[in-house]
């Protein structure tokens, strides 16, 4: 037995010393022909030693077998061929350490560690490790090996300050016990509390539970090695003895350290009764069963057994005698090892290819004993199924809750992580429109499935209402009466004039008249078709509609603009005559029609409407089902060859002002600024755009009735109300004859102050519809001057009746 006090070049000279024959070493060709009486070595305890020793006995292939070295870089059988031991490798414990993180949410960890042979790969795998289970590390310590340093202390502070300052609020420690007692020392100073995990080097370590003041530095958790109870060896402990006739200087020096009365006024391990205590050697008390790691223990006692059973099967002994040669080679008993599978307890043992055991760990945590700490199994770690087991009702966290160590808080429902350059550190940003997340810490959010649809910052997707001009709307209701009053006006407007078609302001223009109400009737039909919810046919149907019906319209207005233009061009008869051959009423409302006609069948065929659904931007969670214009050429063009031909109207009535072409001058200008103020809206404002159409074409169409058709019953039923009040005819032939006798009286009195006109010059209102002349109802064979004149005079003559 050497202790070789924590240093790697004391423990190779244990070994030397050992192996030495004659105080000697001997220096041969071939090592494996090296014999000795030492056959196995056990140890060390901590990796740094274990390693040099290995790879020095690995020279001679003589096995050594630990208890509690875990490094993985014993597990090289290139470097370290005969190093076996009866614990898992570092290489499954930093896998356990980053599965308890896991476990526990804990992504935002620091870490302490040594710059040795154990704290180095242990630190590589565990960061390794965690990057695997998205445990990110906040910061990385380093303290020297040796505790001799003289800058020990002075790092120990430092690292202590850095834990102190980070928000990490977990701790790896990757530390030897005697560097963990440095640092919780310096630590309880300050109160500093934080969640400390153990590596395998200190979590069972007794002094350091009883480090004054201990319970100041919050919880720790630790891994062990799986381990059992020795049977009989705490009663031991309580009663050790030395059998007669045996020497064993070490319990001897015990029992003079804990009972003897001079030595126990000098110890801090003397028993309080050591004076009291008449034989020290006789003395027992259960002082051991606190001092000793009991877990450690049987870990030696299984490696006591792995060798004990392989030279067992090396020298082929039978329960009572031994076949095999004794003075056997050191390898052949690393082979043996190799292969060995032995009972222990109930519990089956083995080594792998690499040496080392596969069993796992027991999770443990210091609860509080006093003022002490002691460990209690509250998980375990199996390698075999890679995963951690956690016994969450042995572990009483303050005010119920698991301590939380993040970088950044939890993403809510309806967020999802942008990660920043540190994995575990992100923002938490909304889902946007048409994604949802429905759990926290969702990586990216989920897209909606068709025909659903959702708001930033959703936790689910919403099926999409459908908008359109409902018939029920409170606007669709408007529009209907609208129309239905603007239908109506024109049914009165044509019954009115049938029954007055003998009047003189109608007789003459009956059925141009006729030809503008339908053009608005069709116009009003085209607008009952922008409500309800839209298909291509409506939609192609609507504006047809409106186009060819509002377009026959104008053209009536403009042939009436026309004929009066052309009527005041020139007073000179033979010119009058020669301008009359342009004046065609119904060539040229055809022709404009048919003009427009050809624009219609253009945009349906080359640039059709049709129906979309669109997200509103105004109501949310919407569609809006609206008709389209193509690309707007076809829908442009139909409008601006009707604000062509309003514009023409208004021109040609301007230029002839006078009380016929009010009517005209007004219903145009009514037209065009309509248009020209719903346009811009139409135009940005797309959801508004059916509603826009409707206003602009009730409006015109409006517009025409009360400037054309209105005043022409005003002025008709005020005579009549002129007529009944003088008493010249009865009430009941007033849609008879007394039609006839105004007609008569009016035509005396133009004749008288005209002189006479020959019947042929009314041949306009009297022939047949097709060969209608407007101009024909005013005399053309008389001077200027008489001309204006007369024209003043029957003016005045119309308006006294």
């Amino acid at each position: 037995m050497c202790d070789p006090c924590a240093y790697g070049t004391k423990a190779l000279q244990c070994v030397e010393h050992m192996l030495s024959i004659n105080n000697s070493f001997p220096v041969l060709a071939d090592n494996s022909n090296f014999t000795s009486s030492v056959k196995v070595f056990f140890g060390e305890r901590y990796s740094e030693l274990s390693i040099p020793v290995a790879k020095f006995l690995s020279l001679y292939m003589i096995p050594q077998i630990s208890c509690t070295s875990s490094s993985p870089t014993l597990s090289d059988k290139s470097r370290c061929a005969s190093f076996v031991r009866v614990i898992p490798s570092d290489v499954y414990q930093t896998k356990a350490l980053a599965k308890l993180m896991k476990h526990f949410n804990w992504d935002w960890v620091g870490v302490v560690s040594l710059d040795d042979d154990y704290g180095k790969p242990a630190l590589e795998n565990f960061l390794q490790d965690s990057k695997e289970e998205h445990v990110c590390v906040a910061f990385q310590e380093v303290l020297p090996n040796y505790l001799g340093f003289k800058d020990t202390q002075q790092r120990i502070e430092l690292v202590a300050a850095t834990i102190r300052n980070s928000t990490a609020k977990v701790v790896l420690l990757i530390l030897r016990a005697e560097h963990v007692e440095m640092l919780f020392q310096e630590l309880i100073k300050t109160n500093t509390t934080r969640v400390w995990i153990a590596s395998d080097a200190w979590s069972t370590t007794r002094f350091v539970m009883k480090i004054k003041d201990i319970n100041k530095v919050g919880e720790i958790f630790g891994f062990t090695f799986l381990t059992g109870k020795i049977p009989g060896f705490e009663d031991y402990l309580k009663n050790l003895t030395v059998k007669q006739g045996v020497r064993n200087d070490f319990i001897r020096e015990y029992k003079q350290m804990r009972f003897n009365c001079s030595h126990g006024q000098q110890s801090e391990h003397a028993s309080p009764f050591a004076c009291s205590v008449p034989d020290p050697q006789a003395a027992n008390d259960d002082y051991l069963l606190h001092a000793v790691d009991l877990t450690e223990a049987y870990s030696q006692r299984v490696a006591v057994y792995a060798i004990a059973n392989a030279i067992k099967k090396l020298l082929k002994c039978s329960d009572t005698a031994c076949s095999g040669d004794a003075d056997f080679m050191p390898w052949q008993l690393v082979e043996i090892l190799h292969e060995m599978n032995f009972t222990l307890d109930k519990q089956m043992f083995s080594f792998d290819k690499l040496g080392d055991f596969r069993n796992g760990y027991d999770l443990i945590r210091w609860t509080m004993s006093g003022d002490e700490r002691v460990p209690e199994v509250v998980g375990k770690f199996l390698i075999k199924n890679g995963d951690i087991e956690v016994y969450s009702d042995k572990i009483p966290w303050t005010n119920t809750t698991v301590p939380v160590s993040r970088c950044s808080e939890p993403c809510p429902v309806g967020t999802e992580k942008k990660i920043s350059r540190i994995s575990c550190c992100y923002n938490c940003t909304k889902c946007s429109e048409g994604f949802f997340s429905n759990v926290t810490d969702q990586p990216s959010c989920h897209p909606c499935p068709e025909g659903f649809w959702s708001l930033p910052g959703s936790r689910e997707c919403q099926k999409w209402s459908i908008w359109f001009l409902e018939w029920s709307a409170a606007y669709s209701i408007v529009v209907m009466i609208g129309t239905v009053i603007g239908a109506l006006l024109l049914v009165f407007s044509f019954i009115f004039y049938i029954l007055h078609r003998e009047k003189p302001i109608i007789k003459g223009i009956l059925v141009i008249s006729c030809l503008m109400k339908f053009g608005l009737m069709v116009s009003f039909g085209g607008v009952i078709l922008f409500l309800g919810s839209p298909n291509i046919h409506v939609c192609r149907a609507q504006q047809t509609m409106y186009g060819l019906g509002f377009t026959l319209c104008v053209s009536c207005i403009l042939v009436k603009a026309l004929h009066i233009f052309l009527e005041l061009m020139s007073c000179n008869p033979t010119k009058q005559r020669e301008l009359r051959k342009f004046d065609k009423p119904f060539v040229i409302i055809g022709i404009l029609t048919a003009i427009q006609a050809l624009i219609c069948i253009f945009w349906m065929v080359f640039d059709p409407v049709d129906v979309e659904e669109k997200q509103s931007k105004t109501q949310l969670l919407t569609l809006n089902r609206l008709c389209t214009q193509g690309f707007m050429y076809g829908f442009g063009a139909m409008h601006v060859y009707i604000a062509l031909l309003a514009v023409v109207c208004f021109g040609l009535a301007f230029k002839g002002r006078d009380d016929k072409t009010d009517p005209i001058v007004f219903s145009m200008l009514i037209h065009l600024f309509a248009w020209l103020c719903f346009i811009p809206i139409f135009i940005t404002q797309y959801e508004s755009r059916p509603i826009v159409q409707i206003s602009g074409i009730m409006v015109s169409n409006y517009g025409v009735i009360f400037c054309h058709f209105a005043p022409k019953w005003f002025k008709i039923l005020s005579e009549r109300s002129e007529i009944l009040k003088a008493g010249k005819a009865p009430v009941a032939s007033l849609t008879n004859d007394s039609d006839s006798g105004v007609i008569s009286n009016f035509t005396s009195g133009l004749r008288e102050s005209t002189h006479s006109i020959p019947q042929s010059r009314f041949s306009f209102a009297e022939s047949d519809p097709s060969n209608w002349d407007i101009s024909s109802l005013y005399p053309s064979e008389v001077s200027a001057a008489s001309f204006r004149h007369r024209r003043q005079r029957s003016q005045r003559s119309r308006r006294s009746l």
